[in-house]
């Protein structure tokens, strides 16, 4: 901003916030030097979303403070390093075999998107291509992030895991899906052992391979629903 355009915010501040307005012709003076140090190299307004009116509003409605130049002038670095983090370098026009051409338009590019003038340089997707023929039948092949031939050596370790995976492979419910009555089992958790004391208190933690009959009942009626749906 050159003098012009500092003296028309400090006058849009002080309307806003009388503390900043001096009477002093010196002071006065002093005041727009100080602002112009600080402000010389930040722009009143951009194509981009910034605007040092907006900027200085915010400050004065969030601050008890009379507003400061440094004020203005960090909100403004801090929107060109958000700006320029949101870009991309792309691909200059520039031959490469001229590293000076090169850099000079990618310095340029890069100026651009801090200054404000352009917008930032999204990262560019794939779009478009030809797939590898046999992707798919690939794709299917592999199934899940477990092997079958995995999955089966692991099967004696997991045998709630099995046991679900067998029943789902067979056509019946998925145990699992549903909540256990009797055990209180969470969705997606295995049922527990619970062992009735004398004083009618439950007793036991330990998983079981299989589920409740009632839990089991509850997934075939759940099954039943959705196939109606």
């Amino acid at each position: 901003m050159d003098h012009r355009e500092v003296a028309a915010v400090l006058t849009y501040a002080g309307r806003l916030d009388p503390r900043l307005i001096r009477t002093d012709p010196g002071e006065a003076d002093n005041q727009l030097d100080t602002w112009h140090e600080l402000l010389g190299d930040v722009p009143m307004t951009t194509g981009q979303g910034w605007d040092v009116r907006e900027i200085v509003r915010k400050r004065i409605v969030m601050s008890p403070y009379p507003i400061l130049p440094a004020d203005v002038a960090r909100e403004w670095h801090a929107h060109r390093r958000d700006r320029l983090a949101r870009h991309t370098d792309p691909t200059p026009m520039a031959d490469p075999d001229h590293p000076q051409a090169w850099r000079a338009e990618l310095l340029a590019a890069r100026d651009a998107v801090a200054a404000g003038q352009a917008a930032p340089s999204a990262h560019r997707g794939i779009t478009a291509g030809r797939h590898r023929p046999g992707l798919k039948d690939q794709l299917a092949a592999v199934g899940s992030y477990i092997p079958p031939a995995v999955r089966a050596e692991l099967a004696p370790y997991r045998p709630a895991r099995a046991a679900r995976e067998a029943a789902i492979a067979a056509g019946g419910p998925d145990a699992l899906g549903v909540p256990c009555d009797w055990c209180h089992a969470e969705t997606g958790e295995p049922c527990r052992r619970r062992r009735i004391t004398l004083d009618g208190s439950a007793r036991g933690n330990a998983p079981r391979a299989t589920a409740h009959p009632g839990r089991i009942d509850r997934a075939l009626a759940a099954q039943a629903q959705a196939s109606a749906a």
